[in-house]
């Protein structure tokens, strides 16, 4: 039964999940902010609502592995799971903004959290508020290189058109999917592990962060498919920067998040860190700014070795 219950709560997260963007930006076409900024912020912020919720969710709950590990499980399936299976589609060709900005970024807010964690065991309230804003400031910067450099914005426009009454109910129908799927979703990995007999943390950097990296494969399959493989990098780096930046973040603003777990300081976090400090060779060798399908096989296969780990004693 808890299979079933952590399904139906990744059905609602993603549902959730598509309302709250599609109000959140009808919501700022009406108070006439630019779709560049839209695209870079509001869309970036409601598509990490649901691990948001998860994290908060479990933290609240007593659960602070899953509220964790549900971030660098996440972080992990990005690049090995869903960056990889889109290179093996085809060579993904990579922007020199890349390693100039995202990905210093990236391994600056990875570090930042091991440090937190290793530091006295905990995510504290100040260190939530540290990461959050150092997300504002990449914001910015972002928004400020992407102004100079033009860079256009995937928005729908037809949004703009949207009447108030729609998108009120958009974000009650967001809301109410958002929380109950968090609810059902923190609930059965719970039941999941108790009845395989493995811990919070497994479940959350497997089961739970496979499920809420859907949105992410099919939106990078959609963008490889439509050419746009550049495109389908930046949203995975991007997404896990959002990941550590706002759903930890905020939640240990809101709760402080203890490690309950060793598992996540001896190994979740260097595989974390491995998999981004990667990114770099595979990128620049032996073919440069290019990601193959051999490479892509490799991300892939690192990812099999890390799940199987995980459930290995």
């Amino acid at each position: 039964m808890s299979v079933v219950w952590i399904i139906l709560g990744l059905f609602l997260l993603v549902m959730g999940g598509e309302f709250l963007v599609r109000s959140s930006v009808a919501l700022s076409f009406k108070f006439d902010i630019s779709k560049m900024v839209i695209g870079m912020t509001v869309v970036s912020f409601a598509t990490s609502a649901p691990e948001l919720l998860v994290s908060l969710n479990a933290a609240l709950t007593e659960s602070p592995a899953i509220a964790i590990n549900n971030v660098i499980g996440s972080n992990i399936a990005n690049i090995g799971l869903v960056l990889g299976i889109t290179a093996l589609l085809g060579a993904i060709a990579v922007d020199k903004s890349f390693y100039k900005l995202n990905w210093p970024v990236m391994m600056l807010f990875s570090i930042a959290l091991f440090y937190f964690l290793s530091n006295d065991n905990m995510l504290s309230r100040i260190e939530g508020l540290i990461l959050f804003a150092f997300l504002i400031v990449f914001l910015i910067v972002l928004i400020k290189a992407a102004k100079k450099e033009h860079i256009p914005e995937e928005v729908n426009e037809a949004l703009a058109l949207v009447s108030n009454f729609k998108i009120v109910m958009w974000l009650i129908i967001g809301a109410l999917a958002l929380y109950f799927g968090s609810e059902w979703l923190v609930n059965g990995a719970k039941d999941l592990a108790e009845t395989l007999g493995v811990s919070d943390a497994v479940i959350a950097a497997t089961v739970i962060a496979i499920g809420t990296s859907v949105p992410e494969l099919a939106a990078s399959l959609i963008a490889a498919l439509k050419k746009e493989k550049a495109l389908s990098l930046g949203n995975l780096i991007g997404s896990n920067i959002f990941n550590i930046g706002s759903v930890l973040g905020l939640t240990s603003i809101i709760k402080s998040i203890p490690v309950t777990e060793a598992s996540i300081l001896s190994r979740d976090i260097f595989w974390m860190l491995a998999f981004a400090a990667i990114l770099i060779p595979l990128i620049l060798l032996p073919v440069r700014l290019r990601i193959s399908r051999i490479k892509g096989f490799v991300l892939v296969s690192g990812y099999v070795i890390f799940i199987i780990m995980s459930f290995y004693k």
